[in-house]
C-alpha cells in the first residue's frame, strides 16, 4: 500500500478527523513503530508500520459498506435468533453488516444494515434526533384529534413523547415522522388512543427513502447517499473514513 500522512492513516482508520488526528501528533500522543512523532507531515506504510495513540494501536479497518434493505414482515431485526428468520438471511455480501436499529417482526419498510459504527452509534442512539418516517394503517377510521394528540406528544411509558410530524392519507392511514424510537412506539401511543396498528411500514431514514425498491430484496447506497447521509450525522467527520466494528446490540425503533 502507498505511504499515507500520518494523519490522515488515524482519520481512514475512523480513530478519528484528520484535524483531531493532528492534535493528537501535536500533543506526542501518537507512535509510530514505539517512536514518539510529532511532526505532522509524516509518512506511514500501512503494511509495514505499527501505529498506536496513547498506547492503543490503531489499524485501518476494511471499506465501509452500506445496504439498504426492504424489511418485509415476519423477519426478525437481528443477527441472529434462534429459530427466527433474521434479517441477514435477506443479503448477501462477502462482509459482515449489522442492521442499524430495529423494526418490529411485524413491521416493514426500511432498514439500513452497515459495518460502520459510526453510523450506527449515531442512527441508533436516541439522543442524536434523527428523522424516521412511518406509514401506518389503522383497523378503523382515526379521529383528526386522536393525529393531534401524537403530534403534540402524550405521556407514553412513563414520560412523554416528542412533538411528531403527522400528515393524513386516507381516513385509515397517515404518516409520521419521529426523532425518537422508543420500543414499540407507534404501536403503543396508536394503542393508548384506542386504535390499532394493522400496518407499519418505514419509508425514509434521515436522507434515505425507501422508493420502489421491492419488498424483501436490498441494494447498495448510492455515493450521493453515503456523502449525505455522512455529512448529516457524522457533520465533523470526513465522509470518506472508514470506522471501527459497530457493536452487535442495537436500541430499538
Amino acid at each position: 500500500m502507498a505511504l499515507m500522512r500520518l494523519q490522515k492513516y488515524l482519520s481512514a482508520a475512523g480513530f478519528c478527523s484528520r484535524r483531531s488526528g493532528e492534535a493528537h501528533i501535536r500533543r506526542g500522543g501518537v507512535t509510530v513503530n514505539d517512536r514518539t512523532v510529532t511532526a505532522l507531515g509524516t509518512k506511514v506504510d500501512p503494511d509495514r508500520d505499527t501505529v498506536a495513540v496513547d498506547g492503543q494501536r490503531v489499524t485501518l479497518q476494511e471499506k465501509s459498506v452500506y445496504i439498504l434493505l426492504n424489511k418485509p414482515t415476519g423477519y426478525v431485526t437481528s443477527c441472529r435468533h434462534p429459530g427466527e428468520r433474521v434479517v441477514l438471511d435477506l443479503v448477501s455480501v462477502p462482509k459482515r453488516v449489522f442492521p442499524v436499529g430495529r423494526l418490529d417482526k411485524d413491521s416493514r419498510g426500511l432498514l439500513l444494515l452497515t459495518n460502520d459504527g459510526r453510523i450506527h452509534h449515531r442512527l441508533a442512539h436516541p439522543s442524536f434526533d434523527h428523522e424516521k418516517e412511518y406509514e401506518v394503517t389503522v383497523a378503523a377510521p382515526i379521529a383528526d384529534g386522536a393525529l393531534m394528540k401524537m403530534a403534540r406528544g402524550m405521556p407514553l411509558m412513563g414520560t412523554r413523547t416528542r412533538p411528531a410530524a403527522i400528515r393524513r392519507l386516507t381516513a385509515r392511514r397517515f404518516r409520521i415522522v419521529l426523532q425518537e424510537g422508543r420500543n414499540r412506539q407507534i404501536r403503543r401511543m396508536v394503542g393508548k388512543l384506542g386504535h390499532k396498528v394493522i400496518d407499519l411500514k418505514r419509508i425514509r431514514l434521515e436522507n434515505l427513502r425507501l422508493g420502489r425498491l421491492a419488498e424483501g430484496t436490498w441494494r447498495h447506497l448510492s455515493q450521493a447517499e453515503v456523502t449525505t447521509l455522512l455529512n448529516r450525522t457524522l457533520p465533523a467527520a470526513e465522509p470518506d473514513a472508514p470506522s471501527q466494528k459497530p457493536p452487535t446490540q442495537n436500541r430499538p425503533d
